[in-house]
């Protein structure tokens, strides 16, 4: 008979480690889209998406790495909680700049360039 839970136990890292680097690849997704992105609205979704999706993704990758265990209850708290607020957050954020007047980019822009930003710089 062959024993099943050790390939279990690989299955179980594997999955913890896809996760891990999946959340981290949305992470660097999102702070390209922070630099890249033309006007506040368009950063700040990208932020928000970035916010509640990568996290979620890393705790959910810890929490399949720790077994079950005390952590994981404590994580999966943490979870609940960023995936509730997070979005919460972000549109209270948003809604605060319409309220203050700032109005978004509208039609075709084209994000700035670095080289642009250093001409203003000087």
């Amino acid at each position: 008979m062959i024993d099943i839970m050790p390939y279990l136990e690989i299955l179980r890292y594997v999955l913890a480690g896809a996760l891990l680097f999946g959340g981290a690849v949305f992470m660097i997704i999102g702070a390209v889209g922070m630099l890249r992105l033309p006007d506040f609205y368009a950063r700040i979704h990208a932020a928000g998406i970035t916010d509640t999706l990568a996290t979620v993704m890393l705790i959910a990758g810890m929490m399949l790495h720790s077994g079950f265990t005390q952590t994981t209850a404590k994580l999966a708290l943490v979870a609940i909680f960023l995936f509730l607020t997070s979005p919460t957050a972000t549109h209270a954020v948003a809604n605060a700049a319409h309220k203050a007047g700032l109005k978004p980019r509208l039609g075709k822009v084209q994000p700035p360039h670095p080289r642009d930003k250093m001409k203003g710089a000087k």
